[in-house]
């Protein structure tokens, strides 16, 4: 049975390669070898040259090898790598068998450090349609070796829209093309703890000296700087040093520019001045397109239609949701042996249609109320305080902290700019009126009806 193994590795290796990247598989796992299958505790077991690449790999890549291999054989309970001594008994012996049989698609060469960018994050592996075609071409301009038309580019969308996918994929196509510019990709919350931290240690100088020496600066989620005078103070200095030098900057975020409230008007300014390119949410098409291509790399998984039917029927918001479900169907069945059918498509991830429904945001609560009470949106803003606006006003705050993960600050914001403590006010004001006011409490239900409809 243990040769019946060994004539699998191949075939399990040449899947890793696709799942996980030319560059990655061949840094890690090109080495790995089969060594044993032991049928009577089903585990199988690889080799490598070093107990260092033995631990990383088991670390990293464990259960991703346990999948790969019950694909073929799924009587396998664990996989486990080891390295050093065992290892080196058997050199002779390896050095002699034959490597997998991989395509001649040429790769980069091999670092002598894991790459920081993720290499299935790659421009091949990010699907374009109507929805996101202008996200896609301008990330791909930006990663050219001429000089970008558009500078900075200004991603924005919705969690789980392919952001941070456009990300790597511009940082490794521009690092393909020069292989020595200096490229750092870092989220925003990571740009502001590192700036405090600098402050703190006395070590600004070379905190600025590291973003200013980037050919290419990639900032992910800009939205968790908002209301941080002093790090939004340094990002419009760095991206000023940037352009200014002719050096390239992408920046993501989940709304548009104008509306980032609480950023410095400079700020916005400097981001909004090259290219803003919006990601909608994914249509059918491509949400179905999406989950064809990633079985395509599994193709000893046997998905029907109906069940990629009832995927892309239900989860609609983003692409994150819709891999993550695919992805736990694919684990439950691999793991338990059953095959995929839309009967355990609805059965396993039951959970996940009801957290995947839409969320309702603020935008539409505010128009909710104002179409119960014929008021323009605008009031919802304005500071007039007569009882006709006010009451309904506070109904919406109300409904903004039920329906929403939204802060009492950020829900001030979108109300024109009211502190937290009116929020808070509003809130309780219409908790204690529920319980008192029969009408108040029936106008709030069908309010509800209307955002849930």
């Amino acid at each position: 049975m243990s040769g019946d193994a060994a004539a699998l590795w191949p075939r399990v290796a040449e899947g890793l390669r696709r799942d996980l990247g030319a560059r990655t598989f061949d840094h890690w796992l090109k080495p790995v070898r089969f060594a044993d299958y032991c049928t009577l505790s089903a585990v199988v077991t690889l080799e490598t040259a070093s107990r260092f690449s033995a631990n990383w790999i088991n670390d990293r890549f464990g259960e991703r090898l346990l999948l790969a291999w019950r694909q073929y054989l799924p009587a396998v309970r664990s996989v486990t790598v080891r390295g050093g001594a065992a290892a080196s008994d058997r050199a002779a012996t390896l050095a002699t068998a034959p490597l997998p049989a991989f395509d001649a698609t040429p790769v980069p060469a091999v670092q002598t450090v894991p790459s920081p960018f993720d290499a299935r994050l790659c421009f091949d592996r990010f699907v374009v349609a109507r929805s996101n075609i202008l996200a896609a071409n301008a990330a791909r301009r930006m990663a050219m070796a001429e000089a970008p038309q558009f500078n900075p580019l200004y991603l924005c969308s919705g969690t789980g829209q392919g952001k941070t996918h456009l990300l790597h994929a511009i940082a490794q196509a521009y690092a393909a093309i020069r292989p020595t510019a200096n490229i750092i990709l870092m989220s925003a919350e990571k740009f502001m703890l590192e700036f405090v931290g600098a402050m703190r240690g006395g070590d600004m100088m070379a905190f600025k000296a590291r973003l200013r020496a980037a050919d290419l600066l990639l900032l992910d989620d800009l939205q968790f700087v908002i209301g941080k005078n002093s790090t939004q103070e340094e990002l419009l200095h760095t991206i000023d040093d940037l352009m200014c030098s002719g050096k390239r900057l992408v920046v993501t975020a989940d709304r548009p520019p104008a509306m980032l409230d609480g950023v410095e008007a400079r700020l916005l300014s400097r981001l909004s001045g090259g290219l803003v390119a919006d990601i909608e949410a994914p249509e059918d098409d491509l949400r179905e397109r999406i989950i064809r291509q990633r079985l395509a790399a599994m193709p000893m998984v046997a998905v029907p239609d109906d069940v990629v039917a009832y995927l892309v029927r239900h989860f609609t918001r983003n692409i994150r949701e819709l891999e993550g479900a695919l992805n736990k169907l694919l684990a439950y069945a691999a793991l338990t042996g059953v095959d995929v059918d839309l009967a355990l498509a609805e059965d396993r991830l039951a959970e996940n249609v009801r957290s995947a429904r839409p969320r309702i945001t603020i935008d539409e609560i505010q128009r909710a109320v104002c179409a119960h009470y014929r008021l323009d949106k605008a009031e919802m803003a304005s500071k007039r305080r007569v009882r006709a606006i006010a009451r309904p006003r506070q109904v919406a705050m109300y409904l903004a902290k039920e329906l929403t993960p939204r802060s009492y600050p950020e829900i001030g914001r979108r109300f024109g700019g009211r502190d937290h403590s009116t929020v808070i006010h509003a809130v309780r004001t219409v908790e204690a009126l529920r319980v008192t006011d029969s009408e108040l409490d029936a106008e709030i239900a069908a309010i509800r009806r209307s955002l849930n409809n």
